[in-house]
């Protein structure tokens, strides 16, 4: 099981590049996809679920090109894009029973999983109530529940917590884990906590570019020495950021608590600390020049 994407671009009107030369090979387990927006996340997304295709390059889905047969990868496929949309006067039942007629089920092995999924995501209760009436949140796991319909080989999810609470989205990153075993699951996000808690591999893009591509583990190593912590006064806030890349601060009664993504040392004072995924990340963000390759 292989999803080998081969010197992929996007190009669009305005001499607008969504992506430039993507190279990455895919295979089971989790892949969080970061990067800010505008990075050609969303665009990336929307070449492996076969809705648009490249400028140039090629997707091969175990070695054959999804260009010249999508249909390969859509019957194993689950997506759910950025921006979902329902049918309002549809419950929540009705509008699964339809994708899932869509998707060719077994209408009676469809109603067993849609009822399965309903309870996973937390929505069995309101399965019955139309979606006009559902919270953002009840919208994006009805989302979820659609994606794994067919219980794909190949997931891609693009933005899922937006709407979720806290609590919804560590049920949904929990989901996420448990599906990834022999499957391919593509996480694409902004937030970083959320592929720390369950990517086994990062990719990391910024204008349209690979930055980074590596195990989590090799990412912080990648950023190890790089990172400081220093006390200094309120007023002193402003300038060390516009010196340096800051990745948080705490404010205490000693003062400021400011985390530093810096290759020399910001301070006299200042003090090495443990990287984490987000100063990785920062930092690759930074350094647009610079690729981890697994």
């Amino acid at each position: 099981m292989k999803l080998v994407i081969d010197l992929v671009s996007k190009h669009y009107r305005g001499d607008v590049w969504g992506l430039r030369d993507l190279r990455l090979e895919i295979g089971p387990g989790v892949l969080g996809l970061l990067g800010p927006n505008g990075a050609g996340k969303s665009t990336l997304m929307r070449i492996l679920a076969t809705v648009t295709r490249p400028t140039a390059g090629r997707v091969l889905w175990n070695d054959v090109d999804i260009a010249h047969s999508p249909d390969l990868l859509r019957i194993v496929l689950g997506y759910l894009p950025q921006d979902f949309g329902v049918y309002p006067h549809l419950t929540a039942r009705e509008f699964l029973e339809y994708l899932a007629a869509a998707k060719g089920l077994d209408a009676r092995l469809a109603r067993q999983r849609i009822d399965e999924l309903l309870a996973v995501v937390n929505l069995g209760e309101s399965r019955n109530r139309p979606l006009g009436g559902f919270s953002g949140g009840m919208k994006q796991r009805v989302g979820i529940a659609q994606a794994l319909l067919n219980d794909p080989q190949v997931l891609i999810v693009d933005e899922p917590t937006a709407g979720l609470d806290p609590e919804e989205r560590v049920r949904f990153r929990n989901l996420l884990s448990e599906l990834s075993g022999e499957r391919i699951v593509i996480l694409s996000t902004h937030i970083v906590s959320d592929v720390e808690a369950v990517a086994t591999d990062i990719a990391v893009l910024g204008g349209g570019r690979l930055l980074a591509h590596a195990a989590p583990e090799e990412l912080l190593r990648s950023v190890e020495g790089k990172i400081w912590e220093v006390t200094i006064a309120s007023a002193d806030v402003p300038a060390i950021k516009r010196k340096h890349l800051v990745s948080g601060t705490v404010r205490r009664s000693d003062g400021v608590h400011v985390r530093v993504v810096s290759p020399e040392r910001p301070a006299p004072d200042a003090k090495i600390a443990q990287p984490t995924l987000e100063d990785a990340y920062l930092y690759c963000i930074a350094n647009q020049h610079t690729t981890v390759a697994a």
